[in-house]
């Protein structure tokens, strides 16, 4: 498809994170003509200014998602399992374990729970295997500027004076999203007065495909296990806290930064070393009140956003992918139309909305600044992971699949 004033195609996404290459990917492997567009020239490298250190685990019904349009045999080489889920409290008087529980894949299923990417990576995959689709056409430095709808179809003046005419608009363009707002559909947003801090680290001891979450205060200290680095034992760390603190820490020394992340680890792996710059991001609650408009669907962060808490985002916003490609697949000639757009919303708003909440509910308990408030969080904890069938089926709703 070549640049043109005026062009047409049958979905156009606006958004090219992840979330908006994936759907381009998933659409164009199908058949659909697709145009993806995004402002900002996505940062493949580990190391250049910008990247984004942040990691993505795919849990089994995204990976099986991804396999089904080709793109799980691109990332696979690079992932590294997730085979145990690891709770660590560490509120007591003092930073160090009191309270450990664990599950393992090999309890609900012979895969195991998910497998993690970094993001960087992910996109430099994505960009390489949607070249090869010639039915995508993702234009790089241009943004949607303005939408216009009827009921036939959808248009979408571009940032470079052109426009694209299409039967749906997928809108994968963030928390702040233009098509969203463009759609008049409001959002309700919580704010925490908090911020991830998204690094890399390398450790003496082995993950053994382990991913942690330590709960002191402030928010969880997450390490998820990477593919070794340079021959050394690498996880990617999301470490969430109060705003101001994620700022101090984000300024500080390198060595004095390594002795306050290892006195928050509490060494389980070992002394960390930090083996990438520190990026810090905003954390926030935010969901839409409908899901679509009149030859628009909303996906990923355009529709809900969630703290990186279980490793519910990214999955979330697959689940969307998933339910709007099977839609229009099930029904091309149908494709945007109201019907198959409320099909959409019905399937997802409940599902998500529940999620969002549930997640909220984790994000503030693991807040806690009080002794007492952590101490309760403890007991909790240890009675609702104790019982084998509450265990089962908290890790069924944590992978998004039926027991």
């Amino acid at each position: 498809m070549t640049l043109s004033n005026s062009s047409k195609a049958d979905i156009l996404v606006s958004g090219g994170g992840i979330a908006g290459l994936t759907a381009a990917a998933a659409f164009g492997s199908k058949g659909f003509d697709v145009v993806c567009v995004d402002p900002t020239p996505p940062i493949i490298e580990r190391d250049a200014a910008g990247a984004d250190l942040r990691t993505t685990a795919f849990l089994q019904p995204s990976q099986a998602l991804l396999a089904n349009i080709g793109l799980w045999e691109v990332f696979a080489p690079y992932a590294a399992a997730l085979k145990t889920m690891r709770i660590v409290d560490a509120g007591g008087t003092v930073a160090e374990p009191r309270l450990i529980k664990e599950f393992h894949a090999n309890e609900i299923s012979e895969n195991p729970f998910g497998w993690n990417l970094p993001n960087w990576l992910l996109r430099r995959e994505l960009l390489a295997f949607i070249k090869h689709l010639p039915n995508v056409d993702f234009r790089q430095g241009v943004g949607s500027k303005s939408l216009f709808t009827r009921t036939n179809e959808a248009r979408v003046a571009l940032t470079d004076g052109s426009q694209v005419r299409c039967k749906l608009v997928v809108a994968a363009d963030g928390r702040n999203s233009l098509i969203r707002e463009a759609a008049g559909i409001d959002v309700k947003t919580l704010r925490y007065g908090q911020k991830a801090l998204a690094f890399a680290v390398t450790h003496p001891k082995p993950h053994e495909n382990v991913s942690t979450e330590i709960h002191r205060s402030g928010g969880p200290f997450t390490l998820v296990p990477l593919p070794d680095y340079n021959g050394l034992n690498s996880s990617a760390i999301v470490w969430m806290e109060t705003g101001a603190e994620v700022d101090r820490l984000a300024n500080l020394p390198t060595e004095d930064f390594q002795s306050e992340m290892n006195t928050r680890s509490c060494e389980l792996f070992g002394p960390l070393t930090l083996a990438s710059r520190r990026t810090v991001w905003p954390i926030i609650s935010q969901v839409a009140q409908r899901m679509t408009a009149e030859r628009v669907a909303l996906l990923a962060e355009a529709a809900h956003v969630v703290p990186p808490i279980g490793a519910q985002g990214l999955n979330m916003s697959l689940g969307d992918l998933r339910t709007l490609l099977d839609l229009a697949d099930n029904d091309r000639n149908g494709l945007g139309s109201q019907h198959m757009l409320d099909t959409y919303h019905k399937c997802r708003h409940t599902e998500v909305q529940t999620r969002v909440k549930g997640i909220d509910l984790l994000n503030r308990a693991s807040m806690a600044q009080k002794q007492a408030l952590r101490d309760v969080r403890a007991t909790g904890l240890n009675a609702l992971y104790s019982l084998a069938p509450v265990r089962k089926t908290l890790m069924q709703m944590g992978l998004g699949v039926k027991g």
